[in-house]
Parts: structure tokens; sequence; C-alpha cells
């Protein structure tokens, strides 16, 4: 494991843009690789579980990685910081595909079973809850402070990348030689990130003088009083929390319902989400080639209450063409906000703190967010679309309110 110190680490990184830099493309490259792994493995996954058993069998297990998930986060984010972000992200990519290839070789030789599926996904949340906080770690200990923007939107276009290519190519897989071959393919892909992370140079904290003998709990602990008592950290989870709130609702289930009512047809939804993926892309883009944008918490604020606005109007929209030209716009808002918050997590946490910090924003956004989806369903089915898109713009703009309201999160920026 190659390491340097915290100001060579620098040195090495502020003479060039992150895009430029090899250091952090061979990191993009190994999250690339693994992102398009994870979603390989999920269509696999899916795949399997609908051929082994019953509908409802088949949702149980996809949905039985989210609990370990959920329950681990936060101690998930006390062992990245603990032992590094890349020591865990290596070692948490070599048992996911240690993982998914022994359930290929089973599924190879014995056929489908909802036992090793469940069992698989169950690891799978339960490693992912380590690896998330240190993937979102990670970036701070590979380049400088001024580079982080332009890395969030790096990583926001490995994620757009990642699910185009993902998905057909785990269709491929599965057309050629079934789940087994599918899941081959992920684990190979996963395996790739792992030579690509042990050749990149990371940065070496300063020693953690409150640290001392503390126990994990203490670190935990220490970790959410520090996000508590900072006076960006605080309102900033409290705007995500709200936005993601707000926004993963009518997105996920609302967006479905909708295209059923309005006759759009699996097609007709498939144009709205190209849409959205088209705008969320484009801001990756502008923040890799930017690398910074003025007045970020104020311009993430108004972005979270302006996308607010569209998430609303899409309940409106009577066509797809004009349902796919707002979600554009929902894209480049929701975009633009969540790479200004990811930015601003990354450039105001201490260092020491990066990994519980993401674990928090984690859990908040893949814990408590997607609370709201069977809330919207039913409360679509009660009232209807409309009623329920208006309501949900509304707290997703609280999010936006919260931004704004806090002086010293409205008043902070990228550093140059």
């Amino acid at each position: 494991m190659t390491t340097v110190s915290a100001a060579s680490a620098e040195a090495l990184t502020v003479e060039r843009p992150a895009h430029r830099d090899g250091n952090v493309l061979r990191w993009l490259g190994a999250y690339t690789a693994s992102m398009v792994g994870d979603n390989v493995y999920y269509l696999a996954l899916a795949w399997a579980a609908v051929r082994a058993g019953s509908p409802a069998q088949a949702g149980l297990v996809m949905a039985v990685s989210a609990l370990p998930r959920a329950l681990l986060m936060l101690g998930g984010g006390v062992v990245a910081d603990r032992l590094g972000p890349r020591r865990v992200v290596i070692g948490s990519d070599v048992v996911r595909c240690a993982a998914v290839l022994g359930v290929a070789a089973l599924l190879w030789l014995a056929g489908p079973g909802l036992w090793p599926l469940a069992v698989l996904a169950l690891l799978f949340g339960a490693v992912d809850a380590v690896f998330m906080p240190a993937v979102g770690a990670l970036p701070a200990r590979v380049t400088s402070r001024g580079q982080l923007a332009r890395v969030q939107g790096m990583r926001g276009l490995a994620i757009r990348f990642a699910s185009v290519v993902g998905a057909p190519l785990g269709g491929l897989g599965v057309a050629l030689g079934g789940a087994a071959a599918a899941f081959g393919i992920a684990g190979l892909l996963i395996a790739v990130s792992v030579p690509l992370l042990v050749s990149v140079r990371v940065g070496e904290l300063p020693p953690d003088e409150t640290a001392g003998d503390s126990t994990a709990w203490r670190d935990l602990v220490g970790g959410l009083r520090y996000i508590r008592h900072h006076r960006v950290l605080a309102p900033l989870m409290l705007a995500i929390a709200l936005g993601d709130l707000g926004f993963t609702g009518p997105l996920n289930v609302g967006l479905a319902l909708l295209a059923d009512q309005r006759g759009w047809g699996a097609s007709g939804m498939g144009w709205v989400l190209a849409g959205f993926s088209t705008g969320a892309g484009a801001v990756s883009l502008l923040l890799t080639v930017r690398g910074r944008l003025p007045r970020a918490g104020s311009l993430a604020g108004c972005s979270i209450f302006a996308g607010s606005a569209t998430v609303g109007a899409l309940a409106f929209v009577p066509n797809v063409l004009g349902a796919a030209g707002v979600a554009v716009l929902v894209g480049l808002l929701t975009g633009l906000s969540g790479a200004l918050c990811g930015a601003l997590l990354q450039t105001q946490s201490e260092p020491a703190y990066l990994g519980r910090v993401t674990a928090v924003a984690g859990l908040v956004s893949l814990g408590l967010a997607p609370l709201g989806m069977p809330l919207s369903a039913a409360a679509i089915g009660a009232w209807g679309t409309g009623p329920v898109f208006v309501a949900s713009a509304a707290v997703c703009a609280l999010g936006g309110v919260v931004a704004l309201a806090a002086p010293a999160l409205r008043r902070a920026e990228l550093p140059h």
C-alpha cells in the first residue's frame, strides 16, 4: 500500500486538474468498474430471484440487503475513519467479488435457489454499510481540496455511465449464460477495481490527538456530535434529508404511476428517465470541466428550491415530450444541488471525520428517503398524483429553505 504525507499529496495534485491527474484517474477507473459491476449484480440478482421463486419471494430477496445496510452504516463510517478508506474499499471489493463469483459458480453447478441469493444479498448489504462511507471518504485522500468539486463531477459521470452500461451488459450475460454468467461478469468487474485501487496513492492524515484510546462507540458518538455542532454540516444534513425525502417518492414510485395514468407506457417512462439522466449528466460534466462554482452554499440552496418546483410540475405535464423536457430540468437542478452538497460535505469536514460524515449522509439518503416511496404510492392511491407531487415538492423546497436560512451554509464556498 502506497502512502504519502498530506503535504506531498497536496503537491502532487495541486499543479494539475483532477481530470488530468493519473492518480485520480486510477481511482476513477476503479470506482467505475465497481459501479458497473454493481449494476450488473443487481440485474442478475433480480433475474435469478424471479426464476427461483414467486414475485413476492423475489421482492423479499431484493429488499434483504437494505436492512444490514441501514443498521450498520454508521458503524461503517467509524471503520472507514479508523482503518483508512482505501484499505476498507479494497477489502470490501475483495469480499464482494468473492461472494458474487462464489454464487455464480454455485448457480452454474446446481441451478437457481432462493437461499444462496438471500445470503448473497444479506452479505452484500452488510459489506455496503462499510464500503459506501469509505468510498465517500476516499476522494479527499487522493486529490487536493481545490479539486474535490471536480472529482464530484467525475464521480457523477461514472455513476451515469455505470447505469447506462451495467443493465445492458447484465442482460447480455443473462442471454448468453443465464444468471450465473451475469454474476460472473459482475464479479470480474468488481475484481478489476482491486489492482487499480492498490496503485492509487493516498494522503496520510495527521495523528488525531483527540482519539486516544477511544472505543468505536465513542468514535461514533463523537462523529455525531461533530456534525451536530458544525455550523455548515448540521444544516446541510437537514437540507439533504428534506431534499431527498421530497424527491425519492415522486421520481421512483410516482413516475411509474403517473406514466400508467397518462397512458405513456414503459417506453414513455423510459424517455422521462432518460431526460433526467441527461440533465444530471450535463451537470456532472460541467463540474468536471469547471472544477468549481462560486457561492456553492447559496447555489445549492437555490437549486434545491428551484428543483422542487420542477418535481411538482411533472404531475401536470400532459404529454411525454413535455414531461421529458421537465425531467431534463429536474436532472439539471437536482444534479447540481446533489453535486454541490457532496462537494461541501467533502471540503467542510475534517478528514479524520469524513467517513462518519459520509455514513450519516448515506443513511439519510438510503435509509430515510426510501421511506417516502410506500407513503407516496399510498397517498397517490388516495388523492391522486397532482396533490402528492405538490406535497413532495413542498418537502423538497423546505430543504432549500433550510440551506438558505443557515448563514454559515449560505456563505459556504468551495476552495480554490
